[in-house]
């Protein structure tokens, strides 16, 4: 990084991570080559920090706060001139990596989908989210490691990547998602397993919860398989963060499965010595291969 203030900026993206999810800051400054880790953290940065600005607070505040922040990014988009040390970053890596501007668009207009979250009828509002929303999120942080964002196998590669994480991912955070006033499973799923939301929000034991949570889980788990062609797509000194993505949501499904319907009454979440493990693990070829 050249400047003071370049520097000083992607300081405040790096101490961001370190706060919000430091086992993601930890990964990138492990497992990532070291010219593009500022790049990736900035990436991994906006995309969470724009995620956050919905997250909290009233509706109209969250609604108001975030047509503030779109527009800030905007005018940053536009002039390349603006305040806020985080995205100065990310505007500086995406010019850098030359990060297609749609990705960005696509992100923040997907964002607001989670300002009044409608639920999902069918598969195919569930593959709308994907599409709108953990898609350009994937292209924002896994994208930035291809010039450009790479060409249309590699995004269709981090789409199925997209779709894995993200289906594992709300079955991981089912019961707090729930808790929330939130359900990311298909209402078309619970049907096809004769389970109803206040199933779910009471934390029964039934055939048809295991049996809604096993086939959401393998789907999960399929799309992963076929998303591992992104390794062989990245070039090699990126493969140990890729694969370290693919394994770690492969884990959270062993552990979703031998939970089974106990993932409606609590969080999944990651084991600390597990996690280390599988960073130690690829970090060893990192080291092979230098």
């Amino acid at each position: 990084m050249e400047g003071r203030r370049l520097r000083a900026d992607y300081g405040h993206v790096a101490r961001f991570l370190m706060r919000s999810d430091p086992a993601a800051y930890a990964a990138a400054r492990v497992l990532a080559p070291a010219a593009s880790q500022p790049h990736l953290l900035a990436g991994f940065a906006f995309a969470s920090f724009t995620d956050d600005v919905c997250d909290s607070g009233a509706l109209e505040e969250r609604r108001r706060r975030f047509d503030r922040w779109v527009s800030l990014v905007r005018t940053g988009l536009d002039t390349g001139r603006v305040e806020h040390p985080l995205l100065r970053a990310f505007l500086h890596t995406s010019a850098e990596c030359g990060l297609p501007r749609r990705w960005v668009e696509s992100y923040l207009e997907g964002t607001q989908i989670d300002l009044g979250f409608p639920g999902f009828v069918d598969e195919s509002d569930y593959q709308a989210y994907v599409d709108q929303l953990t898609w350009p999120f994937a292209m924002l942080t896994t994208g930035l490691v291809q010039p450009g964002g790479g060409d249309e196998q590699f995004a269709r590669s981090c789409r199925l990547l997209a779709d894995g994480c993200q289906r594992t991912d709300f079955l991981a955070d089912l019961a707090e998602d729930l808790r929330g006033g939130n359900l990311y499973l298909p209402v078309d799923d619970l049907q096809r397993h004769g389970v109803t939301r206040g199933d779910l929000e009471r934390g029964r034991d039934t055939p048809g919860v295991r049996a809604l949570i096993s086939a959401t889980a393998d789907t999960a788990h399929a799309t992963l398989e076929e998303a591992s062609r992104i390794v062989d797509e990245v070039a090699e000194p990126h493969r140990p963060l890729v694969r370290c993505v693919l394994r770690l949501h492969r884990q959270r499904l062993r552990a979703i499965a031998s939970r089974g319907a106990g993932v409606a009454r609590g969080p999944v979440r990651d084991q600390p010595v597990a996690c280390l493990r599988l960073l130690v693990q690829e970090r060893r070829s990192v080291v092979e291969r230098a």
